[in-house]
């Protein structure tokens, strides 16, 4: 029996933010990077645990900030790592640097409910 490692964390970029972000009928968590960035690597990982926990319940993305300049400008984002969080649509919480899982659970839980 062979064990997956894929990633359940979607990959996000300009061209598809809107369908896979905006239209989303579930919360979305989008996790804005760089691979520059420090504190983003020591994010990482509770992104990934965060998809798995929430995986069929909320949509776990990842946006690089290098890759996705329209976007990033479009949401505001000036620091990173900064991790926004979607309702219909809509930004609902923005946490910017380095937070706990357990922040980012309790958001999403309260969006669940």
């Amino acid at each position: 029996m062979s064990t997956s490692t894929q990633s359940a964390v979607l990959t996000l970029e300009d061209a598809t933010f809107d369908v896979q972000v905006r239209q989303s009928k579930q919360p979305v968590l989008v996790d804005v990077w760089a691979t520059w960035c420090p504190p983003c690597r020591i994010l990482g990982p509770t992104i990934d645990a965060l998809a798995e926990d929430f995986a069929g319940r909320a949509v776990i993305g990842k946006l690089d900030a290098d890759q996705a300049p329209q976007t990033v400008s479009a949401l505001g984002v000036s620091a990173l790592p900064t991790v926004l969080i979607f309702q219909d649509g809509e930004v609902v919480k923005r946490l910017v640097g380095v937070h706990s899982k357990e922040a980012y659970t309790a958001v999403l839980d309260q969006l669940l409910d």
